[in-house]
């Protein structure tokens, strides 16, 4: 029973300790900004989720859609509703936004780009882990949080 103990304490200590190591490397900088005008498509890993067109199946979202007369408050509201959510926005150029998030445990960092196609009147949104292989769900579920905090806000 004794060497049961130690041998899940000793690999309990291993994981721990990776998942602080992963964390850590989660902090490097992030890559921002378009490629050839479009957000970056995701890589094969599932933590991560795009609403570009040609997205796979397992990695499309739908686009966040707004109003034509809404516009010009798109970008505040967006920035607002990230700033709300505890996201810290890293990059904005033109119709382009780039924003971090770190989980509370092992202080992963994510990133999210969204991109504002103003001809389509809708948000093209991509959300991903910078680490590890599956998120959990975290960036389909961020996206969705997002997306229902930007419409519940009035414009």
């Amino acid at each position: 029973m004794e060497t049961l103990l130690i041998v899940a304490a000793s690999i309990t200590l291993v994981v721990v300790i990776a998942l602080v190591v992963l964390g850590y490397r989660s902090h490097r900088t992030g890559v921002y900004g378009l490629v050839e005008g479009r957000l970056k498509p995701c890589p094969a890993a599932p933590n991560c989720v795009c609403s570009e067109p040609g997205a796979d199946v397992y990695h499309s979202v739908e686009p966040l859609t707004f109003a034509a007369e809404d516009a010009a408050q798109v970008l505040p509201r967006l920035k607002a509703v990230i700033r709300d959510m505890g996201g810290n926005i890293e990059a904005e150029t033109g119709d382009y936004l780039a924003a971090t998030f770190t989980s509370s445990l092992f202080r992963f960092v994510d990133d999210l780009e969204l991109r504002i196609d103003s001809e389509q009147n809708t948000v093209h949104l991509r959300s991903a882990s910078r680490v590890g292989h599956s998120d959990l769900g975290a960036n389909r579920k961020r996206v969705a949080r997002l997306k229902t905090a930007f419409h519940s806000q009035t414009g």
